[in-house]
């Protein structure tokens, strides 16, 4: 068995797995570990638990020590020189007329790298920019190029809905997406309506389309032939929260009924697909 706890750098951060190193650990608990970074400070998400040795996939970095005083006081004091360092980075990518956007400047907790995260709409020669970062700050200079989902998460804002951003308030990776979704729960397909702040589809369009998928497998499929207790009628629509069938009576009528009040024609339906 092997001993884990789950860590998270950033609020609706990915969470990270370290070994506990016999250190008595609780939910909310500030730690220092050693990162591909360097020395970072993490919030405990998932207290220390045991799982199989097969469950991990390679050697866990053990959590260095909790967090004391001092190393909450260094965060502190670190979050503002980021300012300071997002600051001065701007001012160089002007002078150079780079075409990329900064987003956010991190130190880790040693104060001996710092992070630069950016977007651009192509790739960037940045060599010029880390050589006068690094004189400026004089401490080993990083720059990440991220996508616009991520550069949603960084900046922050709101949706549609009038609420924080789900990425930046409570989502910790981002799940695949699809137009599919959009078709699921009827929704216009106009990408000014389905897309997000970050120009690509909504998170949140995946939170209902297991349930949407599963109400809609108990309607019947449009062009299907029903019994009503008006006579045969060809279905036209559906609304699967209501579990209704919006059907055409022979007469041309359209009206709308309670799943209940409906019943498949299976024989017309068969013959149909002999015909076709």
């Amino acid at each position: 068995m092997a001993d884990i706890v789950g860590i998270r750098f950033k609020k609706a951060g990915r969470v990270y797995y370290f070994n506990p190193a016999g250190i008595d650990l609780e939910v909310n608990d500030y730690v220092v570990v050693k990162t591909s970074r360097g020395l970072e400070m993490g919030q405990v998400i998932i207290a220390p638990e045991q799982v199989l040795d097969s469950e991990v996939s390679e050697p866990l970095k053990p959590v260095v020590r909790k967090a004391e005083p001092e190393d909450i006081k260094r965060d502190q004091e670190l979050a503002k020189k980021n300012i300071e360092a997002l600051a001065e980075c701007n001012k160089l990518i002007s002078k150079l007329h780079l075409p990329m956007k900064l987003l956010s400047a991190e130190y880790n907790l040693s104060g001996s790298r710092l992070t630069f995260f950016f977007s651009a709409a192509e790739r960037v020669d940045f060599r010029e920019l880390v050589r006068e970062l690094t004189n400026r700050f004089r401490v080993r200079v990083e720059l990440r190029q991220v996508g616009p989902r991520d550069e949603a998460k960084l900046v922050g804002g709101f949706g549609r809905c009038g609420r924080q951003l789900c990425c930046t308030s409570f989502l910790g990776g981002f799940a695949p997406v699809s137009i599919r979704m959009a078709k699921e729960q009827d929704l216009p397909l106009n990408p000014l309506k389905i897309s997000g702040v970050c120009g690509r589809l909504m998170c949140c369009l995946s939170y209902e389309n297991e349930l949407y998928h599963s109400l809609r497998e108990k309607l019947p499929r449009k062009g299907q032939e029903v019994s009503t207790s008006m006579g045969v009628a060809t279905v036209v629509g559906g609304n699967p929260l209501r579990e209704s069938v919006l059907v055409e009576l022979e007469s041309g009528t359209t009206v709308e009924l309670p799943l209940s009040e409906v019943a498949v024609e299976a024989g017309r339906a068969r013959r149909r697909q002999k015909k076709g």
